[in-house]
């Protein structure tokens, strides 16, 4: 599974690096794909445009972010130079917004538009994600029903795309994890499809030993072990979304961290028991302000 983030999908270049990665290596077989991000200091991440979208359409406003955001993917598609229309889905997001198909449709809508995208550029099958994903009635994840059918249908499946960060409600209504959620969706898929290695490909080569906002020049985390990454976690290290370390964890699945502007650097992986001749004495050093600690 290779889990590519909202930097590495910001525009038809980058685009081009995540297929470049993804075709080199016939074993990265599911793709999940974040939103587009910021291409520049000062741009707008697409799903804070569909935030704003929502908004100004419920509200019988017109609205500026949605040709902000059909700009975005028309780029992206005019770039790769692609023979698709995304008029039909514009039509049916402004509808869907109007009608207030809530805020969590919304956001989603990021990802969904992106994973058809990049499913047609790799020229992978494209699963949308409330087929595969599952929410119980009170809004949890319902893990095991979610392993057994996208289990199921995975194994059916071969190249495929699945967008990140949200699934479906018993209701059939759309639900999104956190912010950083598509985290969370490639640990899912790497679970139902009990993979060898679960790829999360980023703008940075890895874990750092400490904050470079800090410390001039950190030297990356070659490996480190989910209980650390646990604890850099909880004090700020942000990275990696905690929430995606548990599927795969209970699997014993290990998750790499890489760069997509750098695809040959080593990266950080991440595993459950570290062989003592990886490790140093310190694995990492974080800290957050205002924060403590309870053990009991």
């Amino acid at each position: 599974v290779t889990k590519f983030g909202g930097s590495s999908l910001a525009s038809a270049e980058q685009f081009k690096k995540v297929a470049d990665i993804v075709l080199a290596d016939k074993t990265r077989k599911y793709v999940v794909p974040s939103a587009p991000g910021k291409r520049f200091d000062g741009d707008t991440k697409v799903t804070d445009l569909l935030y704003q979208c929502y908004d100004e359409f419920s509200k019988g406003l017109d609205s500026v972010a949605f040709e902000q955001i059909k700009e975005r993917y028309n780029l992206i598609i005019e770039g790769l130079g692609l023979d698709i229309s995304l008029d039909e889905e514009y039509e049916l997001l402004r509808r869907s917004f109007i009608g207030r198909a809530g805020r969590d449709y919304a956001a989603s809508r990021g990802e969904y538009l992106n994973g058809i995208i990049l499913a047609k550029y790799l020229g992978f099958e494209f699963i949308d994600a409330a087929d595969v994903i599952f929410f119980k009635n009170d809004g949890t994840f319902d893990s095991e029903k979610t392993n057994t059918v996208m289990g199921e249908r995975l194994k059916n499946s071969g190249y495929c795309v699945i967008p990140g960060f949200y699934g479906k409600m018993p209701n059939d209504t759309i639900k999104t994890f956190s912010r950083g959620g598509s985290d969370i969706t490639g640990a899912i898929v790497a679970r139902a499809a009990n993979v060898d290695e679960y790829e999360n490909w980023t703008d940075v080569s890895g874990f750092m030993i400490a904050d470079p906002r800090i410390v001039k020049n950190p030297k990356y985390i070659s490996c480190i072990t989910y209980a650390e990454l646990r604890e850099l976690s909880y004090m700020g290290a942000t990275v990696l979304h905690a929430d995606s370390i548990f599927p795969v964890k209970t699997s014993g699945i290990p998750i790499r961290i890489k760069n997509t502007n750098a695809p040959n650097d080593e990266g950080t992986m991440i595993v459950t028991h570290a062989p003592s001749s990886d490790k140093g004495v310190i694995t990492g050093v974080a800290g957050k302000k205002d924060f403590s600690v309870i053990t009991l």
